[in-house]
């Protein structure tokens, strides 16, 4: 058994892929509210992949329901605190939640543990590294010197960054293009790379871009925006993979 409907896989049932919620403050009929949320686009990609999306919000518990996923994703957010890396804090380092971190670490944990599908989408990604030792730039344009993954403008603005990706990668097989491009908005990245991780894809002046965890049917991060374009390849391929039965 292995889903939320407690029946077993190969049943014809949708998969069930758990999306990691955000909490944002919202304005609504003129009240100030906070809410768990997710980007629409994720929902309905996996929805149109032929799953159900089941959003989780990472509260304590929250990696007990990895026992009942199919797979996980895991979305872009504000940035992890800096002390699960061994790091104080970077005058830019912004919006932490240290306990939600420390329970979306146990949810990734218990999810890759069980071999399930999944895709860790920009501080997704910055997570999968943290997870497996690994630490990160806090403030890119220290080590790049521009602006270029996260520009400054008026309005919310992806960066985009020619990518080199490793030919026998399995993010190389998803996107299948010769000359792919990224659509990132992140102003941190991958330090040290952790410990059972393969780096597969960097942008033009080296940051690195997408990351799998090695002997591990399908697990992926990428540091651009994946869900603020209308490109599903990765949401298509986390939903493949969460219809084939675990090994």
């Amino acid at each position: 058994m292995n889903s939320v409907t407690n029946e077993p896989a190969g049943t014809g049932r949708r998969p069930v892929i758990g999306i990691c919620a955000r909490t944002a403050p919202v304005t609504l009929q003129g009240s100030d509210l906070a809410v768990s949320l997710a980007l629409q686009s994720h929902v309905a990609f996996l929805s149109e992949a032929g799953c159900t999306p089941l959003l989780l919000p990472l509260l304590p518990g929250a990696a007990d329901l990895a026992d009942r996923l199919d797979g996980l994703l895991i979305p872009g957010g504000p940035d992890l605190d800096p002390a699960l890396y061994g790091q104080d804090p970077h005058p830019a380092t912004r919006a932490m939640s240290p306990d939600a971190d420390r329970v979306e670490l146990a949810l990734a944990r218990r999810a890759l543990d069980a071999r399930l599908p999944v895709l860790a989408i920009c501080r997704g990604m910055q997570l999968l590294n943290v997870l497996h030792g690994g630490t990160l730039e806090q403030h890119l344009p220290d080590t790049t010197g521009d602006e270029g993954h996260r520009p400054r403008t008026a309005s919310f603005t992806l960066g985009r960054h020619p990518l080199k990706l490793r030919p026998d990668s399995r993010i190389a097989a998803v996107l299948d293009e010769d000359e792919p491009r990224t659509a990132c908005h992140h102003h941190q990245a991958v330090g040290r790379l952790g410990d059972g991780l393969t780096a597969t894809g960097w942008a033009g002046d080296g940051i690195v871009e997408a990351v799998e965890v090695t002997d591990h049917p399908f697990a992926v991060g990428v540091q651009w925006e994946c869900g603020q374009t209308s490109d599903r390849r990765l949401h298509e391929a986390l939903a493949q993979a969460a219809g084939r039965p675990k090994n």
